[in-house]
């Protein structure tokens, strides 16, 4: 999560005190979002996404317990922390909470420091899970997203491609004779060479959808959202540019320099599409540039249907 921005929170009651009262309590540290029933607040969970959200259990219409049981069955509320807010005290209450898998309970009236400790705790909770996931999704060596962040990214923009009936694109490169470079300089000396190569694409990708990952070892991919085969050609090209004219330091001053092959698919899919026949042609197009005198990018010409 960016580090200057607010975790934010989705505040449910349909007492308008009650919501004023809380977002005094916490408006300071945390962006607040309010909605007055359960109806909306189901609306504004799937749309807002907050970090937590606190839920009053006794509302007309559609009670806490419900509201709850609707944020769970959502694939993509299920797993917001949801602190109840109640006056009830029986075990009965409590229990169906937590059958229901809220989080936590907040009484009323209110204490203040009781909201803060509660909700904190939460929050804390949220942020521990995000920077873990964030890690494992991450290479550490390049900060570049790993092979399991592309893959998930890789089914999200596949489906959108035929969803919205849009062209996606895919770079597959890989580092020229990496083998070599390693067995002549050493392999903290081919860390630095994959560091450059990740720098490349950081400075060369310019909109915010372009998704560069190291596939494995030496092997980087690019996905490229709403991009036809012109553009994902050029795109190829500057990235081959750029690697081959980069300069990467040596231990003893001088330097050193590499080259990169590059194979490129690009499709506009349908229902009827494969996705492993997309990364094949990439992949094929790929060891075209290779077998064809590599410092290339090669684009994928069969049959894409």
């Amino acid at each position: 999560m960016d580090e200057t921005k607010k975790n934010s929170i989705l505040i449910v009651d349909d007492e308008k005190t009650n919501l004023m009262v809380l977002t005094h309590l916490l408006s300071q540290e945390y962006a607040i979002y309010t909605a007055k029933d359960g109806h909306d607040a189901i609306s504004k969970a799937g749309k807002l996404l907050p970090d937590i959200i606190l839920l009053d259990i006794v509302m007309p219409e559609m009670d806490g317990y419900e509201v709850l049981a609707a944020l769970k069955s959502s694939e993509e509320t299920r797993n917001i922390p949801v602190i109840f807010i109640t006056g009830l005290d029986s075990s009965e209450d409590e229990e169906k909470g937590l059958v229901l898998k809220a989080a936590d309970y907040i009484s009323k009236p209110f204490r203040a420091a009781i909201v803060k400790l509660r909700v904190g705790n939460q929050i804390q909770i949220v942020n521990q899970l995000r920077t873990i996931e964030r890690l494992s999704m991450i290479d550490q060596l390049t900060d570049l997203p790993n092979r399991r962040s592309f893959d998930n990214r890789l089914d999200l923009e596949w489906r959108r491609a035929i969803r919205e009936k849009t062209p996606i694109s895919l770079l597959m490169m890989d580092v020229d004779k990496f083998k070599v470079y390693n067995d002549t300089y050493g392999h903290q000396q081919g860390d630095v060479l994959l560091q450059m190569v990740a720098g490349v694409f950081k400075k060369t990708l310019k909109r915010p959808g372009d998704f560069a990952a190291r596939w494995g070892g030496e092997e980087f991919a690019v996905l490229l959202s709403d991009s036809d085969k012109e553009g994902a050609a050029r795109l190829a090209e500057e990235i081959r540019a750029n690697v081959e004219s980069a300069v990467i330091p040596y231990s003893d001053g001088s330097t050193t320099k590499v080259t990169i092959s590059i194979g490129v698919n690009a499709e506009c899919p349908t229902k009827e599409s494969v996705l492993e026949n997309f990364l094949s042609r990439a992949d094929n197009a790929l060891y075209k540039a290779k077998e064809t005198g590599r410092n290339r990018a090669c684009l994928y010409e069969g049959n894409a249907e």
